[in-house]
């Protein structure tokens, strides 16, 4: 090995008695040989301890994307409503008005893991600063969440405690948790996913950046003070677990969403003075990374003084500090002039302002601590230098198409129907979001429970439509289609509440990208998501990457969950999914083949999982969706839904359960009973309306197909096949799984 062959004169002059760089001390950073002689090469000397450790956190997974960006590189990131895309804190989207919104989504997976309640909480804590890092004040967020089979001994705890933790932080921090999504696999028992999403608002004028600029302006440390938890954070969330993942609960970071809150008040009051130049999150990396990328970003050097940063602990090195990854911290250069201004109001919310640097000239990031230069490295190379690889990958196998004639159909269509929506996959979250305050700052318009949630802007009537989405057994059937598909009903959830798709911000959540099926994985959904936001106009402006989502050897599905974001123009105008009335039409838009192939019927019921999954047409997609929108603003249908999980049958439950009104069903598409209600066709809605000749109409003049398939009424669902199963009925089973489970019941 090249770093066994050292010899003690390489060695840094600068720090006595410094630890021997030793293999084994390498390997604990997560770099591999390689990379550890990419450093020796590029600093001409053995790092420090403290170099070492710099090293570690910009050239692991989670900040370098040393195995993704290269592919990132090919997502649609444009339109002449983005302000900002991907690089900075969080993108930035104009919807008018003067009126920007700031949004993104990132994971805390392996902490929630390993410590549930803080590690989710602090994900929290974590994409609400990225977005008031901007100049945005936050006034929502959404969460993606998975979890292992119900039935593995952790599941139920690590629930308790995620969920926990996000209503915990939001609530204390005063921002309501409007939607989300919760899903069970045993695929991730060992490995669960915590994908959470800000959004903010501000004005265009108004939004702050990263990049340093000026040479000798001072660096300024803002929040809470520097401890040892979260050291190594980033690293460990760049590697597979073990069985032994208990013994990194130090790694997780600890939260204190009131002084987050405190934070994000003196934060945006500060930036009322003209005081800020750049201003960057302390996440990942904690200050090494905000350090290094205000500087790089704006070609300047770094020089800090560790003897000015405040600490909670005594005796804590520069390496701790380095990679601490303390929340509530934030990193600033300032204007000189008027850092006495900065101060006080720092100084009034009770919040640590301390000087600990300046920007220099000379493309170095300089460590001090006590007299001692810790670390001299050069700044751009830290980040632009970090390794880049075009890993192998194979493409995943073509799944053959499934005949819906070989599933068998069941017995009771209605008793089928009944155990899905009461199944762990698609059963009632209301235990889950009746934890989260989604109603605080008084501007929450629809709910968690619907496709989207829409939040008003300020005082209305504008507003935004807001969801995330993916189905991971899709992207595990067929990569590129799963990766549409995800796009696809992100776009679809907003359309069906009225709302304008704008953008998305994803958060790719895959197993071992040294691993080729694993990596073809990542590419092909990659292309997908590419395809599908060029064809909806629905660019990326942010996101994350989350690799290494396995544990000995074990991968989860492949879970590139989608945020979207849109706007709606008049939220009194938004639909809702709930029947609004006796006697309306029922309507089915998009064209039904009865797709069973990785459908939610095969896997849960037939206890199947194969087949190729539905495709995803694009171009019907926009029209279908267009259409819906228009009928929508028109006035024209009272309630809309679009069809995902157990198509059509379930769907129709959906709008049943969330008014109490029943419907009598008296047509269906063509096709075996059971493949029509449950199988998953793409670009299908459900509306409801008064008038139904009208939307027929509206439908044959768009070239959409359209079926009327019955009427609203009475207390029960009834199919074309005389089998009738009560809303109450219906209810009980779909309400009853989650609080059951929770209180101790068995999983399933």
């Amino acid at each position: 090995m090249v770093i066994a062959t050292l010899t003690r004169p390489n060695r840094s002059p600068m720090i006595p008695n410094t630890p021997a760089i030793t293999p084994e001390l390498v390997a604990q950073h997560g770099l591999k040989p390689d990379e550890y002689q990419r450093i020796l090469d590029l600093i001409g000397r053995e790092p420090t301890l403290t170099e070492l450790g710099i090293f570690s956190a910009m050239w692991n997974e989670h900040c370098s994307y040393k195995s993704s960006r290269i592919h990132l590189k090919g997502l649609p990131t444009k339109a002449p409503w983005v302000i900002q895309g991907p690089g900075e804190n969080a993108g930035v989207i104009d919807v008018g008005d003067g009126i920007a919104v700031v949004f993104k989504m990132e994971s805390h997976n392996h902490p929630s893991f390993i410590e549930p309640y803080q590690g989710a909480a602090t994900g929290v804590g974590g994409i609400l600063r990225d977005v008031f890092t901007m100049g945005a004040r936050p006034i929502a967020t959404l969460n993606a969440l998975r979890f292992g089979d119900p039935n593995h001994p952790k599941t139920r705890h690590l629930i308790s405690g995620v969920v926990s933790g996000i209503g915990g932080y939001g609530n204390a921090f005063g921002v309501p948790t409007v939607g989300g999504q919760v899903g069970f696999h045993t695929r991730y028992d060992g490995n669960i996913l915590v994908n959470a999403m800000a959004v903010g608002i501000c004005r265009t004028d108004g939004i702050f950046y990263a990049k340093a600029t000026g040479v000798g302006n001072p660096i300024v440390y803002l929040g809470s003070k520097t401890g040892r938890d979260g050291i190594h954070g980033a690293t460990m969330a760049s590697a597979e677990f073990d069985e032994g993942s208990d013994e990194k609960r130090p790694t997780v970071q600890v939260g204190d969403p009131f002084a987050e809150k405190l934070l994000l008040e003196a934060t945006l009051e500060l930036m009322q003075t003209g005081s800020v130049i750049a201003i960057q999150d302390m996440g990942a990396a904690g200050l090494t990374s905000s350090a290094v990328e205000m500087g790089a970003k704006g070609d300047l050097g770094v020089r800090l003084d560790l003897d000015n940063v405040p600490t909670r602990e005594a005796a804590m090195t520069a390496y701790e500090m380095m990679l601490s990854e303390s929340q509530e911290r934030m990193l600033m250069v300032l204007d000189p002039k008027k850092k006495d201004i900065a101060e006080a109001v720092f100084r009034k919310w009770g919040l640590d302002f301390a000087v600990v640097g300046h920007t220099t000239d000379d493309l170095k990031f300089r460590i001090w601590h006590q007299g001692q230069e810790m670390a001299v490295l050069p700044i751009k190379e830290l980040g632009d230098q970090a390794p880049l690889y075009d890993r192998p990958w194979v493409e995943t196998p073509k799944r053959a198409v499934l005949d819906a004639a070989n599933v068998p159909a069941p017995k009771s269509l209605t008793d089928v129907l009944k155990a899905l929506i009461g199944s762990p996959e698609l059963s009632s979250k209301r235990w889950v979001y009746e934890q989260y305050d989604h109603l605080i700052l008084g501007n929450t318009v629809q709910r968690p429970g619907g496709d989207a949630a829409v939040v008003r802007i300020e005082d209305g009537p504008k507003g935004l439509a807001l969801t995330c989405d993916v189905t991971p057994r899709y992207c595990e059937a067929d990569p590129f289609e799963g990766g549409k598909q995800a796009v696809a009903e992100a776009w679809r959830n907003i359309t069906a509440v009225g709302g304008r798709p704008l953008a998305i911000t994803d958060n790719l959540n895959f197993g071992n990208p040294e691993r080729p099926e694993i990596m073809g994985q990542f590419v092909q959904c990659l292309k997908g998501i590419g395809a599908a936001c060029s064809a909806l106009d629905f660019p990326v402006v942010s996101g994350n990457v989350s690799l290494y989502n396995e544990t000995q050897g074990r991968g989860i599905l492949p879970t590139p969950t989608i945020g979207g974001v849109g706007v709606l123009d008049d939220v009194a105008k938004s639909a809702t999914l709930s029947f609004k009335a006796e006697g309306e039409a029922v309507i089915l838009l998009g064209e039904t083949k009865g797709w069973l192939g990785s459908s939610v019927y095969l896997w849960l019921i037939e206890k199947r999982e194969e087949g190729a999954p539905p495709p995803v047409d694009l171009a019907v997609e926009k029209k279908n969706g267009d259409l819906v929108r228009a009928l929508i603003a028109k006035n024209a249908v009272s309630a809309a839904h679009d069809l995902s999980d157990g198509g059509l049958a379930v769907a129709l439950a959906e709008m049943a359960m969330a008014s109490g009104i029943g419907a009598k069903i008296d047509a269906l598409p063509a096709g075996p009973v059971h493949a029509v209600l449950f199988g998953e066709d793409q670009a299908r809605y459900l509306v409801t309306a008064k008038d139904g000749e009208a939307v027929l109409s509206a439908a044959k003049t768009a070239g959409v197909p359209a079926l009327r398939l019955g009427t609203t009424g009475g207390a029960s669902l009834t199919l074309p096949t005389a089998e009738s199963i009560s809303v109450a009925d219906l209810k009980a089973a779909h309400e009853g799984w989650f609080p059951a489970y929770m209180a101790g019941a068995k999983g399933n």
